[in-house]
């Protein structure tokens, strides 16, 4: 029996629509991104022209990128931008200017991020079937809570596991058995729904946590499939909705 939901958060929950983002020219290619605001931020304490800004900022972001790559490590956004610093030879003992960029930086996506209409009423109607717990990988917790606050889904969990607090990411074991460790359940009395084959249904399957594959997102299917061709989740949903038929045992299994 199903005591217990585990959810993904961005493209699962709630949307970060990266396109609305403002555009600048990083590395000779324009794309929408928060390095203006970041910039931005940093200009008020150090005179930094923005190409070597974005310059210094991709380095960090490519050479921590491999390492997180290796080990499943969380990179967290203040030693992101900690590393950004130094690598600028800017000064910030006490870690107070890194994170005023993690603030400008998180401050945009949070302000971004939107959940669908239906999300808060359908997860309250599944605790009063199941206890919820949340399962994400993302880099900075207090804008995670402000987000679950700002779409009125925070209310409705029981259990928050955040690669953040964590420190290692899905499809690392260990940031399941978190959220199953707050939850009071074992891994076969659980079910995990989210965007990704590799980081969401491998990782909970490798568990032996249902898997509950999220497509309302995910742009070309066939392609998903195809970079992670040992992902099985028992059940393929297009909208949320239809976790209600699932816990009732009324939807059959969908490869």
């Amino acid at each position: 029996m199903i005591r217990a939901v585990l959810f993904d958060l961005f493209d699962t929950l709630v949307d970060l629509p990266w396109t609305e983002l403002p555009r600048h020219r990083v590395g000779g290619r324009s794309i929408p991104t928060t390095a203006g605001v970041i910039h931005a931020a940093l200009r008020r304490h150090a005179e930094v022209d923005f190409e070597t800004f974005a310059k210094a900022l991709a380095d960090v972001d490519r050479l921590r990128g491999l390492e997180r790559a290796a080990e499943g490590h969380e990179f967290p956004t203040l030693e992101r931008f900690a590393r950004l610093l130094s690598r600028l030879a800017i000064p910030d003992p006490a870690g107070v200017l890194a994170g005023e960029l993690t603030e400008a930086h998180m401050g945009v996506l949070v302000g971004l991020a939107r959940a669908p209409a239906h999300h808060a009423a359908l997860l309250t109607t599944l605790r009063r079937r199941v206890r919820l717990g949340l399962c994400s990988n993302w880099s900075w917790t207090p804008s995670a809570l402000a987000i679950l606050e700002n779409t009125r889904l925070r209310e409705s969990f029981d259990a928050l596991a955040i690669s953040h607090d964590v420190g290692l990411r899905k499809p690392r074991p260990e940031i399941f058995r978190a959220a199953l460790s707050q939850l009071g359940v074992e891994p076969h009395e659980a079910l995990h729904v989210g965007d990704n084959l590799a980081a969401d249904v491998v990782g909970a399957a490798a568990l032996g946590i249902g898997t509950v594959w999220l497509t309302r997102r995910v742009p070309d299917l066939a392609a998903a499939r195809a970079r992670t061709p040992e992902a099985r989740p028992d059940w393929t949903i297009s909208d949320l909705a239809e976790l209600d038929a699932i816990l009732a045992g009324d939807a059959g299994t969908q490869r």
